[in-house]
């Protein structure tokens, strides 16, 4: 970890309204799921067997040594490996954490978003890969495609929708705003 001073003035704000956005129970949930998704598995590269448990048996994006790598800079290429799997599996760039935010800690809050949002994913492939309770996570909203025969979309042609408005009735006649111009010669 980097070696940092205190902070003071807005830095300190700043920290400050990062670290209230970490949320204990949603940690408590989130360590509940990883447990039951990778049990057998647990060790301290928790994160890339939780990513690997996601994907089927042939295709596991991150590669895992026998050993944990000690070296600083192996362990934050693991993290960013556990990123970029996360993003191939469907999680939005937005939700997905910067890998300083775990390794040094800076904004667990994120780490949490990036995991719920991976846990959520899960849920709604519903491919059999998901181990765990179903409702610790939402649900993403899903396509669902209409198909409109010719005569439906000609009829649709022909009705005046309300949320283009109504002008039934509608004139200026009588509006007047303030006095008339005042045309001095």
């Amino acid at each position: 970890m980097a070696n940092k001073g205190p902070a003071y003035g807005m830095s300190r704000d700043v920290q400050s309204k990062i670290e209230k956005k970490y949320d204990d129970e949603l940690e408590d949930r989130l360590v509940e799921w990883i447990v039951a998704q990778s049990q057998p598995l647990l060790c301290r590269q928790v994160l890339s067997r939780l990513v690997n448990s996601l994907y089927p048996d042939g295709s596991k994006p991150v590669k895992i040594p026998d050993t944990p790598p000690t070296m600083v800079f192996k362990q934050m290429e693991q993290i960013a490996q556990f990123l970029k799997a996360a993003e191939d599996y469907g999680v939005v760039k937005t939700d997905v954490f910067q890998t300083v935010d775990l390794f040094e800690a800076k904004d667990m809050a994120a780490v949490q978003r990036t995991l719920m949002a991976l846990g959520s994913l899960a849920v709604t492939k519903n491919d059999g890969h998901y181990h765990g309770d179903p409702n610790w996570f939402m649900k993403k909203a899903q396509e669902h495609k209409r198909e409109f025969t010719e005569s439906q979309l000609k009829e649709g042609k022909n009705v005046i929708g309300l949320q283009m408005g109504s002008n039934k009735g509608a004139s200026q006649a009588g509006m007047s705003y303030g006095r008339p111009r005042q045309i001095i010669s």
